[in-house]
């Protein structure tokens, strides 16, 4: 029976065997299997094997044998041309994969909530690209959650609870909830004992969030009270919530991060401090892949040390 040659025939698999076409190259250029199965450290029986086994899928001899050396016959000498130019590009291609794992540098593109990215994130990209002057960033800060299976986003910043569980994330940090107003209201604060009698006072609602107007609280995790609460005034952003609260709008709920210089300048208090909110996670969430470029991992590692040295200054301070 006559081998036919065509698109969709197996023998065709061979073509993309780096390593055999590896072994066939290693033979021309060392004149000897037993040469060649020393430089590729392996046996000689599997070099002339596998040589042997192209030699009979395409039905062409490569090699001419004798007792000494071997050489190459027309088709061999063709082949093996094109055969060494494509592994110098296999070999050049894996040196530059190596040098981008090593060393990050290119487009670094992410997103981040507005509130967290301008008060963390943000100053993580400055020290970023300081450290890694061969990187830039683009950076959409945004309380709209952007879908980045699109292929132009290479790593988002969740904060909160994830909703998307078919992504691949790491947690970096956590963040407390704070009930806080402005030191204006204290004569109205004073009388607070219990987390419904915030109910009778003026709130400030973040319609970003889900649940803007119910909020659980918990006392030594053992006592729970559920509190819903009426608004007087809503905003979709935080930035702007945490400003009405200090012109003494009303109270409100706040994320840690977002309010720590108020409350170290006294601009804002916590009420009911010794009540507590449920805390959320941050996480660096990725697109589905093997792999995460060297510029992702150093900044996501940038990122989760300056968080933790955010948390150890929230743990200490009084």
């Amino acid at each position: 029976m006559v081998h036919t040659y065509n698109k969709d025939d197996s023998s065709l698999r061979g073509l993309g065997n780096l390593r055999r076409l590896a072994y066939f190259v290693a033979v021309v250029e060392t004149g000897t299997f037993t040469a060649a199965a020393e430089r590729l450290g392996i046996t000689k029986a599997v070099v002339s094997q596998q040589v042997a086994r192209l030699e009979r899928e395409f039905r062409v001899s490569l090699l001419v044998r004798t007792t000494r050396k071997v050489q190459t016959t027309e088709a061999g000498q063709a082949f093996y041309l094109r055969c060494a130019v494509i592994l110098r590009e296999a070999e050049g291609a894996f040196d530059e994969l190596a040098g981008a794992s090593a060393e990050p540098s290119g487009m670094l593109r992410l997103t981040a909530p507005f509130d967290y990215g301008v008060g963390v994130v943000v100053p993580a990209i400055a020290a970023f690209t300081q450290r890694y002057p061969a990187c830039k960033v683009d950076a959409v800060l945004s309380d709209q959650t952007l879908d980045i299976m699109s292929g132009h986003i290479e790593l988002a910043i969740r904060v909160g609870w994830l909703a998307e569980t078919s992504l691949q994330a790491r947690k970096i940090g956590s963040f407390r909830q704070l009930l806080v107003a402005s030191p204006t209201m204290a004569p109205q604060l004073a009388r607070l004992t219990h987390p419904e009698n915030i109910t009778k006072l003026p709130f400030v609602a973040n319609t970003a969030l889900r649940d803007h107007l119910r909020w659980n609280f918990s006392l030594n995790d053992i006592e729970r009270r559920v509190v819903q609460v009426q608004a007087t005034i809503f905003l979709d952003a935080t930035l702007a919530v945490r400003e009405a609260v200090c012109q003494g709008a009303g109270l409100s709920v706040l994320p840690d991060f977002s309010i720590a210089d108020e409350l170290a300048a006294g601009r804002l208090i916590q009420v009911l401090p010794q009540w507590r909110l449920p805390s959320g996670g941050i996480h660096a969430v990725f697109p589905a892949a093997r792999f995460r470029p060297a510029k992702v991992r150093a900044f996501v590692d940038l990122l989760a040390d300056r968080e933790q040295q955010r948390q150890a200054v929230n743990r200490t301070d009084p």
